[in-house]
């Protein structure tokens, strides 16, 4: 056998090395709007892990992202990171306002759209003042009841539950 054919054992820091070449300029974990994102998803697929922004917010803002749409979140500067997390910021802006997660807020008067804690936070003050004012989807959180009108009579049980006893039949034989 020739000496090319033979493989040679590889070091640790070799390997090392051969990786950072292969993966120069690739980050695997990427952090966008507060989200840490795995750098091998799609741009509009990292977008629809932040929460607040669903698939079809996310395809929307596709068109207003400057580059290739297709490449891998990893893949891209902080320059480009950026501008992802300002157009994230500005959704209000960009999106009609049907699509809006938060329209006519009733502090502001004004469209806002909503992403990550601060979405939480608002939902959460929302359901407060409902349970406040004692209206009835404010008094069906407070139960821990469902709000919308399912039905209950199956569903929606907190605890275990016994079922049916019966009694036992004994046989009197003759």
């Amino acid at each position: 056998m020739s000496e090319e054919n033979q493989k040679k054992p590889v070091s640790a820091q070799e390997a090392k090395e051969s990786r950072e070449k292969t993966d120069e300029g690739f980050v695997h974990r990427v952090r966008l709007a507060g989200v840490i994102v795995d750098g091998k998803l799609t741009i509009s697929q990292a977008l629809a892990e932040i929460r607040g922004v669903g698939d079809r917010v996310s395809k929307s803002l596709i068109p207003h992202i400057k580059g290739e749409k297709s490449r891998k979140i990893g893949s891209l500067n902080e320059k480009e990171i950026a501008e992802i997390e300002e157009l994230i910021e500005n959704i209000n802006k960009k999106l009609p306002a049907w699509m809006i997660n938060r329209r006519i807020d009733p502090e502001t008067g004004e469209n806002n759209h909503m992403v990550g804690p601060e979405l939480d936070m608002s939902q959460r003050s929302d359901i407060n003042i409902m349970k406040k004012m004692k209206s009835y989807k404010g008094v069906r959180h407070s139960l821990n009841l469902p709000v919308r009108g399912q039905r209950t009579r199956s569903t929606f049980r907190h605890g275990s539950t016994i079922g049916v006893s019966r009694k036992k039949t004994t046989t009197k034989t003759a």
